[in-house]
């Protein structure tokens, strides 16, 4: 299956006439039915209607004709300036695609450009998703630790289990995608408290939101890059510890619970 566009766009004209107006447009010159049109362009009969209503009364010449009645029983027909805007239309999606694909092969061209876009397509249920550089790694007979820089200089410790590590072709200098789901960490609030925990991986920073629903609370840790990190906890929890927008707080996780992805080169996807 080929990989969907990078850049997409779509074609309007004269910020009214779009896609779904000329597919409309397209229907009636093959059926000659407002009824069959509609049904072909994915629409209600009355939005139909209204559609060429609209056009019709906008467009400096009537775009769409209808009769009704007669030895033919009516119909509905494209008018000479419908049908040249259709062609119109339809010589300027042909460029639109040419102009598409030309924008996209150029970005495909760019290794720096794909780096960048790659990260921005990874579809995965964690909530927290981090991107940083692979700084250290130490191997072990099962699990290996993979030390991961982020953009503030932080670092996350991972521990992967060793045909992970190899299967993910993981080294150092290469990039990676850090990901933790919410109820897995712990929140500190700024009193501290940090030198009882057995937990490797300790994030600082602020509090800027915190969403209620009644038993839980989705927090929401601004790191010194600017890098968020949201934690799942009780209600209770986020009162005791009187989370609110402003104050520290420390995000708390074990290296377990760290789900490593590597970023591969363009070359390699």
């Amino acid at each position: 299956m080929p990989e969907p566009p990078w850049l997409e766009g779509e074609l309007r004209l004269a910020g009214i006439l779009d896609k779904r107006m000329i597919s409309l447009l397209r229907a009636i010159e093959q059926s000659g039915s407002i009824n069959q049109a509609a049904k072909q362009a994915g629409l209600s009969y009355k939005g139909a209607w209204q559609m060429i209503e609209r056009a019709n009364n906008l467009a400096p010449k009537v775009l769409i004709a209808t009769a009704t009645g007669g030895s033919k029983g009516g119909g509905t027909t494209l008018t000479a300036a419908g049908l040249s805007l259709l062609k119109l239309f339809t010589r300027l999606e042909d460029q639109h695609r040419a102009l598409l694909q030309q924008l996209n092969q150029s970005l495909i061209d760019d290794p720096d450009v794909m780096l960048l876009l790659k990260r921005q397509v990874i579809k995965t249920s964690a909530r927290n998703q981090l991107f940083g550089t692979i700084a250290r790694i130490n191997s072990g007979a099962v699990n290996t630790e993979v030390f991961v820089s982020l953009k503030g200089g932080e670092q996350v410790v991972a521990s992967v289990p060793l045909t992970t590590f190899v299967n993910l072709k993981l080294k150092i200098g290469g990039d990676a995608v850090v990901l933790v789901n919410a109820p897995d960490i712990l929140v500190l609030g700024d009193d501290g408290g940090l030198s009882g925990l057995s937990a490797r991986n300790r994030l600082a920073g602020r509090v800027i939101r915190i969403h209620f629903d009644g038993v839980d609370s989705e927090v929401i840790i601004q790191l010194p890059s600017g890098e968020t990190i949201a934690a799942t906890i009780t209600q209770v929890s986020a009162e005791a510890l009187a989370l609110k927008p402003g104050v520290n707080a420390t995000a708390v996780f074990k290296s377990n619970a760290v789900i490593l992805a590597a970023v591969m080169p363009a070359d390699d996807c």
